[in-house]
């Protein structure tokens, strides 16, 4: 069976903007591009508004792949009303967290896919909930973005350029 992966906000904003750069790593957008494509990763709509607020070159990039993005069904809606009766604080516009942690963690219980996010489980005494914690409560599979593209096989190579030799 072929796995399907939604992404979170910061699995996309964090390498955009640190180690995977457009202008250095063209070919890991090309493959994310692909496997949207084909059906294998995806985002939420409350994704595309998180990065679109940003106004950036990854904006722009979204913005030209509607087909990375999963519009919200019944199942998710019934999901996001079970994941913030238990997790109400996963929502919390005074301290800034993302409108988007519970519609992650929502569509892939909708669609049966794997989670893949920058964050880690928060102890469960923690006052911020995370978006693994949620996972795990609702027994949803969740990975890093190292893992995924582990798991994938995304290889990377290295080469200089004439600037530095």
């Amino acid at each position: 069976m072929i796995r399907v992966y939604c992404l979170d906000s910061n699995a996309l904003i964090e390498p955009w903007n640190k180690y995977y750069t457009m202008e250095n790593c063209a070919e890991y957008w090309e493959i994310i591009d692909r496997l949207a494509l084909q059906g294998r990763v995806f985002c939420t709509l409350e994704v595309k508004h998180e990065i679109a607020k940003i106004d950036d070159s990854l904006a722009h990039w979204v913005e030209q792949r509607p087909y990375l993005f999963r519009e919200e069904s019944a199942q998710a809606n019934a999901n996001i009303r079970q994941i913030l009766a238990q997790f109400p604080r996963l929502i919390d516009s005074s301290k800034g967290r993302s409108m988007a942690d519970p519609w992650v963690v929502a569509h892939a219980m909708a669609e049966g896919a794997v989670v893949v996010t920058k964050e880690f489980p928060t102890p469960t005494d923690a006052n911020k909930i995370k978006i693994p914690n949620v996972c795990e409560a609702f027994g949803v599979e969740w990975m890093s973005d190292f893992q995924f593209n582990n798991e994938l096989g995304i290889k990377f190579s290295a080469s200089i350029d004439q600037r530095g030799g």
